[in-house]
């Protein structure tokens, strides 16, 4: 029944969902030289390990699969890969995060890099009912000139296939300040903001997102149950968190999913959505997502519907896809 309901991806790591069969494959043609092109032997180096203890650990995982995204060709390709894959469990839509300075190792211009993920979008959405649109990440291991080179580069996509800024990475207290500037610019040029807070960090985090960088979603936010200002000012604001539970669960953000906190904040007025964060990394679907928080929490089709809808409002989509999206339900 799961795998039948259309559903919305809102935070998603492209290079952290490519298909290891595909860096297999990139990696044979480009020479990149592993220890082992067996299948089991690269999911070791790109899945994160049971006995991950920090998101910092986790981010290492992402390593291989950026080595391989270095060309034209070959970001298209894990782009097109990424909403194949999500179409076949009913996917309707899918917002793709990346961080595009992350792929200029092999002489590509940002604008390249950006145009090439669009291209795999747009290959996707001629062959499959799906749509799609890019988030840009601003690494927060980065500097703030650096960011504000994304927002720049990014300017000519702006709804022409990109439609955020968001900033990611591991998470330090106090980030938000750093990044101000870039974070004002996209705003003015027309950018919607979402930031990755309260994930490894406190919810002092969340707080300066949506104050100062004036955030209208929070990728993770998890750890606002552990701050009433924090909460209350998520729960006022109508600020939607992008919930990712498995990816939580295996960063330690979160310690069990008997203390995971979706269904609390849902039935308390919190708009909640139900993400992977990464399909590759964390070895996991959507429908394992959903199907995790039915069973833990025995939500309802009514709720499910409910927050389907909340998820529809919240995307960066344009009102036609938007209205496309409620009439499936």
């Amino acid at each position: 029944m799961i795998n039948k309901l259309p559903k919305i991806e809102l935070h998603c790591h492209l290079d952290g969902s490519v298909r290891v069969d595909t860096i297999i494959d990139i990696a044979k043609k480009e020479n990149i030289k592993l220890e082992s092109y067996e299948k089991c032997d690269v999911e070791k180096l790109v899945q994160v390990p049971n006995d991950c203890t920090s998101l910092n650990e986790y981010l290492k995982r992402f390593d291989l699969a950026n080595k391989v995204m270095q060309s034209r060709e070959n970001i298209k390709r894990v782009t097109f890969e990424l909403l194949e894959d999500a179409q076949k469990e009913n996917v309707k839509y899918i917002e793709v995060r990346f961080a595009p300075l992350l792929h200029l190792n092999g002489g590509l211009s940002i604008e390249e890099v950006i145009q090439s993920a669009i291209d795999g979008i747009n290959e996707a959405e001629k062959m499959y009912d799906i749509k799609g649109n890019i988030i840009l990440c601003c690494m927060r291991t980065m500097s703030e000139d650096d960011a504000i080179l994304v927002v720049e580069e990014g300017k000519k996509f702006l709804n022409k296939g990109v439609v955020a800024i968001d900033l990611a990475g591991p998470e330090e207290e106090g980030f938000v300040k750093k990044y101000k500037k870039a974070i004002e610019l996209a705003r003015s040029y027309g950018y919607n903001i979402t930031i990755h807070a309260g994930e490894a960090a406190s919810s002092q985090n969340v707080i300066d997102a949506i104050n100062i960088a004036k955030a209208q979603r929070i990728g993770h936010g998890v750890r606002i149950k552990d701050m009433k200002e924090a909460y209350e000012l998520v729960k006022e604001t109508k600020v939607v968190l992008e919930m990712c539970p498995t990816s939580n669960i295996q960063t330690k953000a979160v310690e069990d999913f008997r203390k995971y906190p979706l269904y609390d904040f849902y039935k308390n007025g919190i708009n909640v959505s139900i993400n992977t964060d990464n399909r590759t990394v964390s070895n996991i679907d959507l429908s394992n997502e959903i199907k995790l928080i039915y069973d833990k929490f025995n939500i309802d089709k009514d709720e499910y519907i409910d927050i389907y809808l909340n998820t529809v409002n919240a995307t960066f989509a344009d009102e036609c896809i938007k209205e496309w999206l409620r009439r499936l339900i």
